[in-house]
């Protein structure tokens, strides 16, 4: 049977694994860290770690201070407001001087359910992503969690880790993780799906059900956003008749947009967008909103065929 883990939880224990390893780790929270998870850090690191309240603003301007003194630094809220109402800070504190700060925002999304719009980010990778020196990571599960954020810990620079409020299955047979290297979970020939995080589930219900129709489906794990593995995209483009991509984000500036230019550059081919359009979200059940957004794995299937 296949587990499903928290994401954020194994975020939560993973800080904790870092902690005792290295001294250097301090984490930040802005009064979120029972749903951040980051109270697992607190509780067995309290002289390490700093609650900022609802005052986000400064706790990105003090990472980037305590990073400046050789701290490696952990900043978590909401993804709505890790990145919104903190974009000045991080573009001109932490990024203009590349400083050791790892900002691991959860509840992204539309899955974020009964919060609401003020609380679901969708917009929050096309905020990160055009920042010179900041890395987006998305990750597909609780094991690909845990390797980013050790992964990012080890690695100089800051880093945008984007984690989701929902369990999520974990997916079996993955490679090792390695930064800014995508891999095939599936291989196909006549359609490619791109996708990143818990849309990298309905992807795979997606290319199960085509190759049941007898339509050669290869499924990608994008989960380095930026840097953007163009290899395996220019390959993809290639080897089938176009690209589907899939994020739980608004279809402008995120994955989908990272790979438009890498395919327009290097291999024109037909790319077509599975994600929230231009549209803010609202209150719900997870898998309510999953529909109404056109999120799901039969709306994916459409979309592929679409591509035939």
């Amino acid at each position: 049977m296949t587990e499903s883990l928290y994401a954020r939880e194994v975020y939560g224990k993973t800080l904790v694994e870092l902690g005792r390893k290295d001294p250097n780790i301090v984490v930040f929270d802005s009064d979120l860290s029972c749903s951040t998870k980051t109270a697992l850090f607190r509780r067995d690191f309290p002289e390490r770690f700093f609650n900022f309240g609802v005052a986000e603003q400064n706790m990105m301007a003090t990472a980037a201070g305590l990073a400046s003194c050789g701290k490696i630094v952990f900043a978590s809220t909401f993804a709505m407001f890790a990145t919104g109402r903190t974009w000045d800070q991080i573009r001109n504190s932490i990024c203009y001087s590349n400083f050791n700060v790892k900002i691991v925002a959860t509840h992204a999304g539309i899955t974020v359910g009964p919060d609401g719009a003020s609380h679901q980010a969708l917009e929050d990778i096309a905020l990160m992503r055009l920042i010179p020196n900041m890395k987006v990571i998305v990750p597909a599960d609780g094991p690909e969690t845990r390797e980013a954020v050790m992964y990012a810990a080890a690695a100089p620079g800051p880093f945008y880790i984007r984690l989701g409020r929902v369990k999520v299955e974990t997916i079996d047979g993955k490679p090792p993780y390695c930064f800014g290297k995508a891999y095939s979970l599936t291989e196909g020939s006549d359609i490619a799906i791109v996708a990143c995080g818990i849309m990298v589930q309905e992807a795979l219900k997606a290319g199960a059900a085509l190759r049941k129709e007898g339509i050669s489906c290869r499924v990608i794990n994008m989960h380095t956003i930026k840097p953007i593995d163009a290899d395996i995209l220019i390959k993809a483009a290639k080897e089938t008749k176009g690209i589907v991509v899939c994020e739980e984000h608004s279809v402008i500036g995120g994955l989908a947009s990272a790979i438009d230019e890498v395919v327009a550059e290097n291999f024109p081919r037909k790319v077509l967008r599975i994600g929230v359009k231009h549209r803010f979200g609202q209150s719900g059940s997870p898998q309510d909103l999953l529909k109404e957004y056109n999120l799901t794995a039969e709306d994916i299937v459409k979309t592929a065929k679409a591509l035939l």
